[in-house]
């Protein structure tokens, strides 16, 4: 679950937002306000020796909040502390994260459910639905998580900055909202045709985000640069159609009005034309009429594409590429300075830990901390053990027994470092045969070796496929291919048990490619071991019936699909398609906030389209009509024009349910025949339906889908030119981090220490007095 500021938008801020700074005394008015002192007139730092764990508890909480890029301006007295803490916590994120996920999938289930086999409605049965009071129920409890989530949140901020805060506001409107919609399917018994709380549940996934927001953010500082290009699309797009209407007007002879009667017929059929034109979905269909009649007319489709396809599009990628480019770079520099805040704040409070009566404020007294003090809060900070261990190690160094402020934060910047993965050492054998065999199997052209030999077997796999692909099941005789199954699958064991012999049992499972190919080894040898126990051994002509849960054919199949899968192996042993891959497996992991973004859009547009369509498109036949009939008999009486949603046989693609909304709006944003939906929904409702379908593919196709793109980009160049000096072992050794901080630190300025101390200064629940 992605860290969650406690407020967002509170960097910059003025001193008269939390009082005078000219107050230096101790506030001992609320328990709940912790106010730290530093008189240079009394030069002496007073503190109490109960209040030690709670400076400890501070740090301790200070830290973590740096390592999440969280906003500190929280409460700080221990209770809220504790609060926190456990607030962040794995379990209560996941928990949150869990009731999230529900509330969204509630969709699925929900009138209309998408609960059944086939979205065609001519063969549909009708699909399971939930009786009144099962998902409003479970709807509830997720509401009621929600509020606790609401709740804590508020407390932590306190009031002033809640009311200062749009999303936590927003979390109030979105929530009471639902609940007096929830009150009215009840009161409807769960027959409400419009459940307005579906259309803002993704606000739930939007506000636990904080990158989530921050990419909202700059998508919308972006929208004025796309509207003056989108602006230029649209002067485009008319003025041809213009041009278009005056070269295709309708003529007397009807073999000439090809063009006009299928593409230029109105003003609404030309401006679709060309929009579609614009994407390639219709090309060369559409200049086809008039191209056969004279090759001229090709000119104005060409220039038509090929300025508006082939430069105001590409032009349009660069700058949703370069605009949101510069503003996710001022939300990572917000990040960037959460974190030195974080840890400017956690060596505040340790250095007044340090400080006492007898201590005088010399910069040696104040700019430093015991060591002590921080391996205890080291000691006990919720971060990953790998860089943990390295800032104790690093801190243990100190002998003089303190840390300046200098050395303190550079002591984090290993969070920033790629994690070296060091394998344990290999065993010590004692016989020279087996020393001779750990040399030979832990070289590195024995994997070489062995992805020829996956190779191999892969080959002879689609040979067999290639000869009987004419031959039915029943026709082919799986004797060779079990043979060679079973020479392959045992030397794949043989390979494992040497190189676990070679490199100890923790030095091999340490190589993740290691554990990938002994988990499809054992699952290889484990079903071969049960074809050989119900079909016995093999032999020509080899075609026993089925038994068990599986015939021979399903189980062979299954064997030749892992082995399969296991070729995959080679991928590390790549540098390039290594690179590759762990691109792919960062954009996973760490870009899954604009992924969240792609899923709200899905969610609210499928949503929509319910509301606008469900129903709309109704086949020819049902399902009470074709029990003794085929598919091909529905339609004998059924007029349809060629290349039509009826004559393609699109029926699954409708918005009957959310489950085929999102697989038909996929379609859609892939823009392959996405003018055949919008030409049907047109057809069976009204012309107004192409403003939803143009809308979708400018919100996904022309702006999320660049966004993507760019993105992929910058983590493929920040990873290449990373380990562009690395070797193929070096990568696989080398657990890289990147995260989209990391990506832009190059370009990211660090703060300076005024502007530390100055937040510090102003933070609403610690007052750090000079």
């Amino acid at each position: 679950m992605e860290a969650e500021p406690l407020l967002t938008g509170s960097i910059n801020r003025s001193s008269a937002d939390y009082g005078s700074p000219e107050n230096v005394h101790i506030d001992r008015r609320s328990p709940k306000t912790r106010r730290l002192s530093y008189s240079v007139a009394e030069e002496s730092c007073k503190v109490e020796g109960d209040e030690e764990a709670l400076y400890v508890q501070q740090a301790v909480v200070f830290i973590e909040d740096a390592i999440q890029y969280r906003s500190i301006n929280h409460r700080v007295d221990a209770s809220s502390l504790r609060l926190y803490r456990w607030y962040y916590s794995r379990l209560c994120q996941w928990g949150l994260g869990v009731a999230i996920a529900v509330i969204l999938a509630l969709a699925f289930v929900e009138r209309p459910s998408s609960l059944s086999l086939s979205s065609d409605p001519r063969i549909r049965l009708s699909p399971w639905e939930p009786p009144c009071g099962l998902t409003e129920g479970i709807e509830m409890v997720c509401l009621a998580i929600f509020t606790i989530d609401l709740a804590v949140k508020s407390y932590l901020i306190g009031w002033e900055e809640f009311r200062k805060n749009k999303w936590l506001i927003g979390y109030i409107v979105v929530i009471s909202a639902s609940a007096i919609d929830w009150m009215v399917s009840l009161s409807l018994i769960c027959d409400e045709s419009l459940r307005v709380r579906r259309l803002i549940r993704p606000f739930f996934l939007l506000q636990n985000s904080s990158l989530m927001k921050k990419t909202l953010k700059c998508i919308k500082r972006t929208l004025p640069e796309i509207a003056s290009v989108i602006l230029l699309l649209a002067l485009h797009l008319c003025l041809f159609t213009m041009i278009g209407m005056l070269l295709f007007a309708k003529r007397e002879d009807p073999k000439e009005n090809g063009e006009w009667e299928t593409y230029f017929k109105d003003l609404p059929t030309s401006l679709s034309s060309l929009l579609v034109l614009l994407t390639t979905a219709n090309n060369p269909d559409v200049m086809i009429p008039a191209y056969s009649l004279n090759r001229g007319y090709s000119i104005f489709f060409i220039l038509f594409s090929g300025f508006g396809t082939y430069f105001l599009m590409n032009l349009l990628t660069a700058i949703i590429y370069n605009q949101f480019r510069g503003y996710l770079l001022m939300s990572m520099q917000t990040s960037i300075l959460r974190r030195r805040l974080g840890i400017r704040a956690a060596f505040s409070v340790l250095g007044w830990q340090g400080c006492g009566e007898e201590d005088t404020h010399t910069p040696e007294h104040t700019e430093r901390v015991r060591v002590d003090a921080v391996l205890q809060v080291m000691s006990r900070v919720q971060m990953k053990d790998y860089y943990k261990q390295a800032i104790i190690r690093e801190v243990k160094q100190y002998s003089d027994g303190f840390v300046q402020w200098e050395a303190f934060r550079k002591l984090f910047d290993e969070l920033d470092k790629d994690r070296i993965k060091e394998h344990p050492a290999m065993p010590q054998y004692s016989a020279p045969w087996i020393q001779m065999l750990q040399r030979v199997f832990s070289h590195h052209y024995i994997t070489v070796v062995g992805n020829g030999v996956a190779l191999a077997n892969v080959i002879c796999i689609c040979s067999i496929l290639v000869l009987d692909s004419e031959k039915s099941i029943s026709e082919r005789d799986d004797y060779y291919m079990e043979v060679i199954n079973c020479f392959f699958i045992l030397y794949y064991l043989l390979e494992m048990c040497m190189k676990i012999l070679a490199l100890g049992w923790k030095g091999y499972i340490s190589y993740r490619n290691n554990i990938f190919d002994a988990f499809l080894t054992v699952l290889l040898l484990g079903l071969q071991i049960a074809i050989l126990a119900t079909y016995r051994l093999p032999y020509p002509k080899w075609n026993p019936e089925s038994r068990g849960i599986m015939s021979l054919w399903d189980m062979v199949r299954l064997v030749n699909l892992l082995i399969v899968v296991r070729f995959l192996r080679i991928i590390p042993d790549i540098k390039l398609m290594a690179l590759v891959a762990s691109t792919l497996v960062d954009l996973v992991k760490n870009l899954r906030a604009f992924a969240g973004i792609l899923v709200v859009v899905y969610y609210v547009f499928a949503v929509l389209g319910i509301w606008l369509f469900k129903g709309a498109i109704t086949a020819p036949g049902q399902m009470s009509d074709i029990s003794n009939s085929s598919m091909e008999n529905i339609t004998t009486n059924f007029t349809m024009e060629c290349g039509s949603y009826e004559q393609l046989e699109y029926w699954p693609n409708n918005f009957d349910d959310f489950a085929s909304s999102i697989v038909l709006l996929y379609n859609i944003m892939v823009v392959n025949n996405w003018q055949v939906f919008m030409d049907a929904y047109t057809r069976y409702t009204t012309e107004w339906s192409k403003v939803y379908f143009v809308s979708w593919w400018l919100t996904s196709s022309v702006m999320w889908v660049n966004l993507f793109v760019a993105l992929i980009l910058e983590n493929f160049i920040f990873k290449w030119d990373h380990s562009n000096s690395c070797s193929v072992t070096e990568i696989e050794r080398t657990g890289y981090e990147t995260t989209v901080q990391l990506m832009f630190k190059e370009q990211i300025q660090e703060p300076t220490e005024e502007e530390l101390l100055n937040q510090l200064h102003h933070h609403p629940h610690l007052h750090l007095n000079w």
